[in-house]
């Protein structure tokens, strides 16, 4: 028998009665990844295609990264004849025509980044705040045809214009000036790359800011028009804060594919005479793995400029997560 002073337990709560004539709520059973595949098996079969796809063209050739430790020879083994170690990490390392070729592909990832990431925002607004239905499936159309247009025709059509005859250098001549080789040097190569991927991408990145844009709720404009903010007012605080979570994802995306700048662009347009500015880690790979068919050491340099790629992600995607609130996983 308790004293009068001992602690009691607190009463439990009841449940509330359940009104007559209602049924009484069932908690829904957890569904187990077997019976979601059972119950939509034909949405699952969508992605064997896909999936199949990434296990045969980027999951298996991962095994051969091995060769960047083993002496692979053309005709032999795989995966390589011997283990050498990091004997081909250490001759990259110390190779400063590699180095060069990695602050080729810095500088042209920068450029890339810092004009084809803003642009398609910027032109994503502008076409937001067009009222003529017509012109804006115009402008559309229009920005949207070069991303249809394939990297052969768009190298072609850049030599073409740029070459000594053509339609640049007529205009050059026709305002007094001489003909310059753009493409025969150096210092051009740059300008000319990424105009010709903002020229390509920037019509198609706008898409999925424009989707974004359809996902902001009115009220929102409609208070702060009441609040007395200006269009810049509400683009500032309204619009960009709307389409931040998009804006951050493929940022993170952006940053991913910062060291693998575009490869047959680059090789279509680059030649000996540009290497200085125009050779990257992709088109040197080439010319040493296929090329030369040093395999193992191409394989090195790859797997050093993939652990770069995934640092990149995973660094922006964590800086992302902490500043802005939204990232990728």
């Amino acid at each position: 028998m308790s004293s009068p002073g001992a602690l009691r337990p607190p009463p439990t709560a009841s449940p509330p009665p359940v009104p007559s004539g209602a049924t009484p709520v069932r908690r829904k059973r957890r569904r187990t990844w077997r019976r979601a595949l059972r119950r939509d098996w034909q949405l699952y079969s969508l992605a064997v295609l896909p999936l199949l796809f990434f296990l045969v063209f980027r999951y298996l050739p991962m095994l051969g990264n091995v060769i960047a430790f083993r002496r692979f020879r053309p005709g032999g083994s795989i995966f390589g004849e011997q283990w050498v170690g990091l004997r081909y990490i250490r001759m990259f390392l110390s190779d400063p025509t590699f180095w060069d070729v990695f602050t080729n592909t810095l500088v042209l990832g920068a450029l890339t980044l810092l004009f084809c990431f803003p642009l398609p925002i910027v032109l994503a607004l502008l076409l937001n705040e067009l009222r003529s239905t017509r012109l804006k499936r115009f402008v559309q159309s229009v920005s949207y045809l070069p991303h249809f247009l394939s990297i052969v025709i768009v190298a072609a059509m850049v030599m073409q214009l740029l070459s000594v005859d053509g339609a640049v250098n007529q205009l050059v001549r026709a305002v007094g000036g001489e003909a310059v080789p753009f493409l025969q040097q150096a210092g051009w190569f740059r300008s000319i790359y990424v105009s010709s991927e903002v020229w390509q991408t920037v019509g198609w990145g706008t898409i999925l800011y424009l989707a974004a844009l359809t996902t902001i709720d009115e009220d929102l404009y409609e208070a702060a028009r009441i609040d007395g903010a200006n269009r810049w007012r509400q683009t500032w605080h309204v619009t960009l804060p709307g389409i931040r979570p998009t804006m951050v994802t493929l940022l993170i995306l952006n940053i991913g594919t910062f060291m693998a700048v575009g490869f047959e662009k680059i090789l279509l347009l680059y030649n000996p005479l540009t290497y200085p500015t125009a050779d990257v880690i992709s088109t040197y790979l080439f010319r040493v793995g296929i090329v030369s068919n040093n395999f193992s050491y191409a394989a090195a340099i790859g797997l050093f400029e993939s652990a770069i790629g995934l640092t990149l992600v995973l660094s922006a995607n964590a800086i992302s997560r902490r500043a802005v609130g939204a990232s990728l996983w």
